[in-house]
């Protein structure tokens, strides 16, 4: 996500002052919530974002994306409950904005 990000922000002709790096995203959304800067989320929880750590959103763009994979031994997922999750988040949270 990082090199997509930063090739976006040079497209924008953005130069963000990079305080901090986390591979833990609960502690990079600690970060930001303290106020010490801001932090990247995925658009389909911004709610959930907000109400959880106090935050507000500052902007959000399409043009970053990141891509999810599911992957499975079988052919044809027949257990009811990734049925369930797959299609879920094909109707839910996957579709095109």
């Amino acid at each position: 996500m990082r090199s997509r990000l930063q090739r976006w922000f040079a497209e924008q002709q953005i130069q963000p002052r990079i305080v901090g790096e986390f591979d833990d995203s609960a502690l990079m959304q600690a970060f930001g919530q303290s106020g010490s800067g801001i932090f990247i989320g995925p658009s389909v929880i911004a709610d959930e974002v907000k109400r959880q750590y106090g935050v507000e959103s500052i902007g959000q763009t399409n043009a970053v994306t990141e891509s999810f994979y599911a992957i499975s031994v079988e052919r044809k997922v027949k257990h009811p409950g990734i049925v369930a999750i797959t299609e879920g988040a094909r109707r839910e949270l996957f579709t095109e904005l």
